[in-house]
Formats: structure tokens, sequence, C-alpha cells
């Protein structure tokens, strides 16, 4: 009788009943045993793994947004250079203030490609013509693109003029 009730009356063994931590079947030494060394470095590297994530999540916006845009722009001069090339027509890369113009191309391509940037704080630096050909070996050129967030970060997009346009970080 007396180990029915202490079985029974006390919070904690009808806690660890109503959570299943200590069952009839289980032995109470089984029940407090506690956690495993691997089930705790199982946590600690979830929780190590979900810690990185958020690092890498954290990045800075507009050094991602910079190299987006540097990306982009050396895409669209290579069309456009290809552009230019199967045409047979001179072809001008220009940077305006609030984005870019490609001149000489046929109006219905430059009506394909844009002439915004993707965010409007992105400035261009230094001179802003590039020649795109129709020759197939173009001059070397380039250009230098930076964002307003982090003036002291500039990224080149250039070219040798026989390789495509590439993105480089300024040192």
């Amino acid at each position: 009788m007396n180990r029915a009730r202490a079985q029974r009356g006390t919070p904690w063994n009808w806690l660890c009943q109503a959570t299943g931590v200590f069952s009839p079947g289980r032995s109470r030494a089984a029940a407090q045993r506690g956690f495993t060394l691997l089930e705790l470095l199982v946590v600690i590297s979830i929780m190590a793994l979900a810690t990185a994530g958020v690092g890498l999540a954290m990045r800075d916006g507009g050094q991602t947004q910079l190299e987006r845009e540097a990306a982009r722009l050396a895409a669209l001069l290579e069309s456009a250079r290809a552009q230019s090339r199967a045409g047979g027509i001179p072809v001008r890369w220009r940077a305006l203030p609030g984005g870019f113009r490609f001149e000489g191309l046929p109006r219905s391509a430059q009506a394909a490609l844009p002439d915004q940037w993707l965010d409007p704080g992105t400035v261009v630096r230094g001179p802003a013509v590039l020649q795109l050909g129709p020759e197939p070996l173009i001059g070397p050129q380039q250009v230098l693109i930076t964002h307003q967030s982090s003036p002291d970060r500039t990224l080149r997009i250039a070219t040798d003029g026989v390789r495509p346009f590439s993105v480089d970080a300024v040192q």
C-alpha cells in the first residue's frame, strides 16, 4: 500500500508517468539516466549548423547587390558584343546617371536589353564608355562600379579584348 501511494501520490511520479519518462516497465535508474554523450553532440552539431546558416544569411546586402549587378552587366556586355559581331555594326555601352544605354543596336535588340540598374545605389566610377565591336578583337576595356552603401568596395568588369568580360574586385 505504501509503495502504491508513493508511485501515485508524489508530483514527480505523476509527471514521469504522464510524460512517459517513467513507466512501470522501466526501472527508476533508467528513467533518471539523462542524455548520452552522442545525443548531446548531435544537438550541439545541429545548433552549430543553424548558427552558421544565420551568419551566412546576414551577409551585407550592398555587397551582394553589387556582385549581382556586376555579373549582370558582364552578361549584358557579352550579349551586346555578340549582337555587334553578328550584325557587323559598331555598338557602344554608355553609363548614364540612372542607368546605362547600348548605342548602335537595332531598336528591337535595344528594347530587349535593360537600361537600368537593379539597385539605384549602383554607381559607375571612371570612364563610362565601352566599344563592343563589330571587330572580333576589341581593345582591353574595363568599367568600375560601386555601391553607395559601401563606396570603398569596387568591382571591375573587364576584358582583355579576346576573352569575355569578367568580374574582379579592385584592391
